[in-house]
């Protein structure tokens, strides 16, 4: 067991706002951390092999499990299940989307929530998912790729820039708020180093300016929740009680506890009795770590709240060639037809040779930077289509018109990036959804008894 060396001013801070469980509290965050994974509604088969492995179930949260996910398993690398830390399950459980809603993750790498959120909305409305920092935000497009989502839209732009494009415009909004970190302080030691007294109150400003972002965007009778890990404060309930300052029209809902959880507390931010009904996750009562959850609701008949700035208008990546060409058009819907002859797309955008299917619910794409408008159909080469993974991870050996079932052996060596050799009669040559035990795993083009590769080279192990 790692020992965490907190530093002496939080030792100092926390025996005085925790009291009598001061020693429990310290005590925990020297014990164990805890691993959980959730398993993915979209797919209609469960993940038997990662199940046969858990530890038990996550209290409140239908789909999660306490254990670890090989992460070139099978089930993972097909989507079939998400691995994320127990407490930060409990904030999709509380966001509660429903299917057909609007909703955005404001600050949603790596993914976690995300899945989570698209999976409770049966991938039927819309997700924006946005992360600000481009590296952080191709992740999270990779894990919603490999989920198996077809409305979703990962943006990776700054809150406030975001905000004027979406006045008024979400049924929910989550912010799951980068913070201090102080929650994760025993799953990842490192996390320490960066602590010191006055980061909590740098990160609450931050966290204010991205909450300003958020209100913007909130229809009336929206839902906000907003969710740190970590146990200050300063960016917890004092952050909330700012916010009731501020907005008036906003009001606190009560979030249904699960064995484990905690009230927030109101003694220390402003005495507000309302902000008891946040929740708090510690680590000497919950098996996870340490999270704080606050879910409020804006009036039906509050204004929509008006942009602060006008931010200079820029092009967003690849927007100069979102329309898609005629002769393009025709080679897709040709594939399309021989293929998956029942899909649909909804609407049909180029994102430099990229084809996408953008949600109806996405009304503008102009001036934003986007990572991946909806999702991936596949790519434009000379005169030809060839289909994207992200594609038939949505897809099933019954949408298609052909499928090739791998063994365990044949999906080593195709996600490895070698070419399939089959036993058997010969089928017909051309494109096949490559299945193996019930997971759609990619594409293969058949040439006489050998399956072509196209597995993303980035993603072969």
């Amino acid at each position: 067991m790692t020992v965490v060396e907190l530093p002496d001013a939080f030792v100092e801070k926390y025996r005085k706002l925790m009291g009598e469980e001061a020693d429990a509290f310290f005590h925990a965050l020297q014990g164990q951390s805890y691993s959980g994974f959730r398993v993915n509604p979209l797919k209609n088969v469960q993940p038997r092999h990662t199940l046969a492995k858990a530890t038990g179930s996550v209290p409140g949260v239908a789909p999660g499990y306490y254990g670890q996910v090989d992460g070139k398993s099978l089930d993972h690398v097909t989507g079939w299940v998400y691995s994320q830390e127990p407490s930060a399950m409990q904030v999709g459980e509380v966001v509660d989307p429903q299917p057909g809603e609007k909703v955005l993750d404001l600050c949603a790498a790596p993914g976690g929530k995300s899945t989570h959120l698209i999976g409770k909305m049966h991938d039927q409305g819309l997700l924006v998912a946005n992360e600000i920092f481009t590296k952080r935000a191709r992740v999270l497009a990779s894990n919603l790729e490999r989920w198996g989502t077809a409305n979703t839209v990962v943006a990776n732009e700054d809150p406030q820039k975001l905000a004027q494009n979406f006045a008024g415009f979400f049924d929910r909004i989550l912010v799951d708020a980068p913070c201090s970190g102080e929650g994760m302080f025993r799953k990842d030691p490192q996390a320490v180093s960066y602590w010191n007294p006055d980061y909590p109150a740098e990160c609450a400003n931050r966290q204010r300016k991205i909450l300003g972002s958020a209100m913007q965007m909130l229809k009336p009778g929206g839902v906000l929740v907003y969710s740190t890990c970590t146990f200050s404060p300063e960016e917890d309930e004092q952050n909330i009680a700012w916010l009731l300052q501020q907005y008036p029209d906003l009001k606190m809902l009560a979030i249904d506890l699960v064995s484990g959880m905690d009230h927030a507390r109101p003694e220390w931010a402003d005495g507000n009795p309302e902000l008891a009904k946040a929740a708090r996750l510690f680590p000497h009562h919950f098996k996870g770590e340490g999270h704080f959850i606050a879910k409020l609701q804006l009036s039906p008949t509050a204004k929509v709240a008006a942009a602060h700035s006008k931010l200079k208008k820029k092009k967003g990546r690849g927007q100069q060639s979102w329309k898609v060409g005629r002769d393009e058009q025709q080679l897709f819907t040709k594939w399309q037809s021989q293929n998956v002859p029942a899909f649909k797309a909804q609407r049909l955008v180029k994102f430099g040779d990229q084809l996408y299917s953008l949600p109806d619910a996405m009304t503008s794409i102009d001036n934003l930077d986007l990572i991946t408008p909806g999702l991936h159909l596949g790519t434009f080469k000379k005169n030809r289509f060839e289909p994207a993974l992200a594609w038939a991870l949505t897809l099933t050996a019954r949408d298609v018109v052909k499928h090739i079932e791998l063994t365990q052996e044949q999906w080593r060596q195709y996600v490895h990036g070698d070419v399939v050799n089959l036993q058997g009669p010969a089928q017909g040559n051309g494109w096949y959804l490559l299945t193996c035990e019930d997971h759609s795993c990619g594409w293969g083009k058949l040439v006489n008894h050998t399956v072509k590769n196209f597995f993303p080279k980035g993603l072969r192990f």
